[in-house]
């Protein structure tokens, strides 16, 4: 299609899912930086004023995975559990064992640890090399954080989303059809108050707001007040927001989630470093979008097969940029597992 409407959503950090996975990745990352050999799997779970923490942890380091939760809970602004948790007061329920031997062995001799699939793309639409939509509505999302820890808009709470849809024509981004923009109050705060803050201080501060125009939908609190939230309101899981966590549903996901993975998991590892490749490929001008895949078999050290479309955005042959992909980059378990960076 040459003409058409796209939407993604993203969300604020006290949403019970991306709280989830930001603990998950905060032990990981406690482990990783006492010990650069740990290996880490670790999914987290919350309803009700309570904490889930479970998964394998091999490493040297020395970490309280208690204090890492409440640190956080407290970090993101969750204190009150009447409306969503309270870090002094939740519960903190751990189940945590060592990898398995037999997935050890095998990571240990620089096979993948697990089959799977990975995706990385790249494209033009932003200098991140991000779709737009995505962009958007994580950038609505970040701001709407930053105004609630300034106390910029008083009276709002962690939890909160958005969604963005973006008008294409001849495959480019134009402008913003609608944006929708939910967001966790005090009951106390008037939602005529709030809608018209978030409004000046969130979309008209956003670094997009020049693509809204007179004919930009805008819902704010479409239903009404939204008091209670937060894992009181809706259970968080680990690896549920996989669409925010990549580019917003626009390019194809191999299904594995992200967070509390150390990286000799393909499924972190491996979409961190066709991402890249992507945006080598978006940047040296040889394609306008570019999305490569590759799959990897347990205990194979290289990818059994690599998959590459540009939307026939190419500036040469789609074969040649595969034969530079393969003669370029090396994707094999032994080189992914030596990326630092826990993001794409």
């Amino acid at each position: 299609m040459k003409n058409y409407f796209f939407t993604s959503e993203s969300v604020t950090e006290g949403h019970p899912d991306k709280l989830c996975d930001n603990i998950a990745d905060n032990i990981l990352k406690e482990c990783v930086n006492q010990d650069k050999l740990s290996k880490v799997a670790v999914e987290v779970m919350t309803a009700k004023n309570t904490i889930y923490v479970a998964g394998q942890i091999t490493t040297n380091a020395k970490i309280n995975i208690e204090e890492i939760v409440r640190n956080h809970l407290k970090e993101v602004g969750y204190d009150n559990e009447n409306l969503d948790i309270d870090y002094r007061t939740c519960k903190v329920l751990i189940n945590i064992t060592k990898q398995s031997n037999d997935i050890s062995a095998i990571v240990g001799n620089k096979g993948a640890g697990d089959q799977g699939t990975v995706f990385g793309y790249a494209c033009d639409e932003t200098e991140e090399l991000m779709p737009l939509p995505i962009m958007v509505a994580k950038d609505l999302t970040n701001r709407l954080t930053y105004v609630r820890k300034n106390n910029i808009i008083k009276g709002l709470r962690p939890d909160g989303k958005s969604q963005v849809t973006v008008e294409y024509r001849e495959d480019k981004p134009v402008r913003i059809e609608y944006i929708i923009i939910s967001a966790q109050h005090l009951k106390e705060k008037d939602l005529n108050e709030l809608r018209k803050e978030i409004y000046e201080k969130v979309i008209l501060e956003s670094k997009y707001s020049n693509l809204i125009d007179e004919k930009t939908k805008i819902d704010i609190n479409k239903n009404g007040q939204f008091v209670i939230g937060g894992p009181l309101a809706d259970t968080g899981v680990t690896g549920r927001k996989l669409m925010v966590d990549t580019y917003g549903g626009m390019a194809k996901h191999g299904g594995g989630a992200f967070s509390g993975k150390d990286l000799s998991k393909v499924d972190r590892s491996g979409a961190y470093m066709l991402r890249k490749v992507a945006k080598d490929i978006v940047q040296k001008g040889l394609a306008d979008k570019c999305e490569i895949g590759a799959s990897y078999a347990i205990g194979d050290e290289n990818p059994i097969a690599i998959y590459l479309n540009t939307y026939g955005t190419n500036k040469i042959k789609e074969e040649e940029i595969l034969e530079l992909i393969k003669k370029e980059y090396d994707l094999s378990v032994s080189n992914l597992k030596l990326q630092t960076k826990f993001e794409l």
